[in-house]
């Protein structure tokens, strides 16, 4: 620790400088997105019968979360380049260089303290942007009016049952009680060949597979249609598998997005673009530890030189080219084109390899 930070005092400066430009571009930008945001939303929200002020503040202490989450990197990256271009016009990072450190070493303090700000960030998006996104999706799927009890009804699931997929246009109610609507059963091969479909408006849980009723057959090879009445189908299939909701990773703690991942594997439902959004819970608030890093371009180089801006633009073009093969990567994870874990964390280690390269060629 003493080879790290050879003075405390400057590191004590340094970082509480880091912090307070830091969160004080952030409270700016909060301010501005969330009165700009506001100002589309307050029309909608008021325009539903009942409303008033109370449910204005309401949107705002909803939608306020989602803000500092999503441009607190910003600010990590703002704060990082604000920081080092007010010392290196003064000369302070001269005369640290000048006293014998590295470059590494005039950047641990804020890297220390972006590594509370990602752990403080996991915390908060753990704990308060997921329950805070849960409830606002569920107040805009209702047009900002009274939101219904969740009495357990889903709809457009779908089920594997050994080669075929069952897909049920609406389920309601729970265990051995659930009941099936608008049912489609798609007979494959095991080449994944479509052998024909079974369409029936009703299905109730008969052992240990469903009942469907009135039922008819589609035969994909001779194309005739079969009544067949009542037929139990998805032998295997538990009631939890349709009665499982639709997942949204946003709106759920790391644990139980984690679980839910666990109960739809099981299901035998496709889980690789939630397994993105769980890495991502993870690699996102990491992304402040980097924003030292990718700014600290402009940092070193003669003041006077006149390339101060120069180093400034550079310090942000590499901070937003992050975000932005950020966001690329994890739509890709999305659509199954990378893995999750790959979609995840490439963007970070990629550019945790720029800033290390920079670094060391132009200062070390």
């Amino acid at each position: 620790m003493t080879a790290l930070f050879p003075s405390r005092t400057v590191a004590i400066y340094m970082a509480r400088l880091f912090l307070t430009r830091t969160f004080g571009i952030l409270f700016g930008l909060v301010l501005v997105l969330q009165t700009l945001d506001l100002l589309s939303e307050s029309g909608r929200i008021l325009a539903t019968a009942g409303n008033g002020d109370a449910e204005v503040w309401r949107y705002v202490s909803l939608r306020a979360p989602q803000l500092i989450s999503t441009f607190l990197p910003f600010s990590v990256l703002l704060g990082t380049i604000l920081t080092l271009i007010t010392m290196n016009a003064n000369s302070e990072v001269v005369a640290l260089k000048a006293a014998g450190l590295s470059a590494h070493q005039v950047l641990a303090p804020l890297v220390i303290a972006s590594v509370g700000i990602a752990l403080v960030t996991f915390a908060f998006n753990d704990r308060v942007v997921s329950r805070a996104t849960a409830e606002l999706s569920a107040w805009q799927k209702v047009n900002y009016g009274t939101m219904p009890i969740d009495r357990g009804n889903r709809s457009n699931v779908w089920v594997r049952a050994g080669d075929d997929l069952i897909q049920a246009g609406a389920i309601g109610g729970r265990g051995t009680g659930a009941r099936l609507g608008n049912v489609t059963v798609y007979e494959r091969n095991p080449d994944g060949g479509l052998r024909g479909l079974i369409n029936a408006p009703n299905g109730v849980r008969d052992g240990d597979g469903w009942r469907i009723w009135p039922a008819r057959r589609f035969d994909v090879a001779s194309g005739a249609v079969t009544r067949l009445g009542a037929t139990v189908v998805g032998r295997g299939v538990t009631p939890d598998q349709f009665t499982l909701a639709n997942v949204d990773g946003d709106a759920l703690s790391f644990a139980g997005l984690r679980e839910a991942i666990g109960d739809l594997e099981e299901a035998g439902r496709p889980t690789k673009a939630l397994e993105g959004v769980l890495w991502h819970k993870l690699s996102g608030p990491l992304s402040s530890v980097l924003m030292p890093l990718l700014g600290a371009v402009a940092a070193f180089g003669i003041a006077r030189s006149g390339a101060l801006f120069v180093r400034a633009v550079i310090g942000m073009a590499l901070g937003f080219a992050y975000f932005v093969a950020d966001s690329f990567a994890l739509a890709m994870g999305n659509l199954g084109a990378y893995p999750p874990f790959l979609a995840a964390w490439a963007p970070f280690l990629l550019f945790l390899l720029i800033g290390e390269a920079v670094l060391l060629r132009t200062e070390e």
